[in-house]
């Protein structure tokens, strides 16, 4: 049996950014990993300065497709576009943009992504928790659209047309990024005598943050160099010398070698914690 996976995300990086290791891992091993992206990512921001030329400003959708593509043939995965339109990121008290993939019913956002689960047949689907992991609205759509097409997919009434039903086994919340991570990272640098740019992020952490429960660490160390790569395609998005890029990788790999998640539904037997987002599958 060919197992699949389906990493659903909001805009083009964010398969990259979060889980990029894991999907890279479980695709050299011979699993059939989609990622689907919910928009194309054109109200978002260029954040490497080198990228932020008028030229890029000018057709930003098209780069990103671009980009989305480079990555997406390093991480050696397939990649679906949802046709939806990037909602930006409202200041308080601000409208979503008409049309956006945030501001559109629930059930229209979500029957494409019926479509592709049911078409894929993917036997686990990874997403976001209802926080969006952090309150960008195309996020938690992501998330809403996420569970209503886990949830309807199987149902032969709901969605007609879309394909022949098709139930996933396991539903799983990214865990990554937390603040157990930074602290852990932060500490071993500083053991280490090397600077640590974590301090500003942990001394700025939300107290209202969740503090998600880690059920699943797939071990993916030898993947971190394929998932960086995978990000730097996404050149408008990183700056090689700036944010996440900036810690020592041979730290990373010592300290915390797994990418984490948190199991939010099951149709299989499974014991927790799990090593394997697959596991109660493959039997």
């Amino acid at each position: 049996m060919t197992l699949r996976l389906l990493s659903v995300h909001a805009h083009p990086d964010d398969e990259s950014s979060k889980g990029a290791a894991t999907l890279a891992r479980y695709a050299a091993e011979g699993v059939d990993v989609m990622v689907a992206t919910c928009t194309g990512g054109e109200r978002g921001d260029i954040l490497n300065p080198a990228m932020d030329r008028p030229e890029v400003r000018a057709d930003l959708a098209a780069v990103r497709r671009a980009e989305m593509a480079a990555a997406r043939a390093v991480l050696g995965v397939r990649q679906r576009f949802l046709g939806f339109t990037d909602s930006g990121l409202p200041g308080p008290g601000e409208p979503l943009p008409d049309g956006c993939f945030a501001a559109l019913p629930l059930g229209e956002a979500a029957r494409p992504l019926v479509a592709l689960i049911r078409g894929f047949r993917p036997h686990v689907v990874v997403t976001y928790d209802e926080t969006g992991g952090y309150p960008h609205p195309d996020h938690i759509r992501t998330h809403e659209v996420t569970v209503e097409a886990f949830d309807a997919a199987p149902d032969p009434a709901r969605h007609p047309g879309t394909g022949e039903p098709w139930r996933p086994l396991k539903l799983y919340y990214h865990a990554a990024l937390s603040r157990a991570w930074f602290q852990a990272m932060h500490d071993a640098m500083t053991e280490r005598g090397v600077e640590s740019r974590m301090g500003p992020v942990l001394a700025g952490w939300p107290g209202t943050a969740p503090d998600l429960e880690v059920t699943t660490r797939v071990r993916c160390a030898e993947y971190f160099a394929t998932r960086d790569r995978a990000l730097l395609a996404h050149a408008t998005q990183i700056d090689p010398d700036a944010g996440f890029m900036a810690h020592p990788r041979d730290v990373e790999r010592e300290v915390w070698p797994t990418e984490d998640y948190h199991l939010a539904r099951t149709a299989v037997p499974t014991s927790l914690p799990e090593d394997d987002l697959f596991a109660g599958v493959r039997a």
